[in-house]
């Protein structure tokens, strides 16, 4: 289900990645920043996790950057932030969730209902 999620994010169009990097820190002061930090998962789930993500961008690299400076990192930051979301949702409120996960679902990724 996550490798599912992060795959269709990391597929989004440039612009949307950027407008969706963009939403996050807005959401930042809506409970984000602590939201994300209650989304830690384990070192090896972490580990697993950013290597798909590192994968899929590199592959966009050129694309991604060329859209916009450093697209290639705020593209990784969101769609991680979001896939942790997804990954440890039991451990999130309901409110926690969904600020965290958001961005990409108004960007129209397919984000897995919360479940406590």
């Amino acid at each position: 289900m996550t490798k599912r999620f992060v795959d269709e994010a990391l597929a989004l169009p440039p612009q949307m990645l950027v407008d969706a990097f963009e939403r996050m820190l807005d959401l930042r002061v809506e409970g984000g920043k602590e939201a994300s930090r209650a989304a830690v998962p384990s070192a090896a789930e972490n580990s697993e996790l950013e290597r798909r993500i590192t994968l899929a961008v590199r592959l966009r690299r050129d694309e991604l950057d060329g859209f916009r400076r450093c697209l290639v990192t705020e593209a990784s930051v969101v769609v991680s932030t979001a896939a942790r979301a997804v990954l440890k949702r039991s451990r999130l409120t309901a409110e926690q969730y969904d600020v965290l996960v958001r961005p990409l679902s108004e960007a129209g990724v397919d984000v897995p209902p919360y479940r406590a």
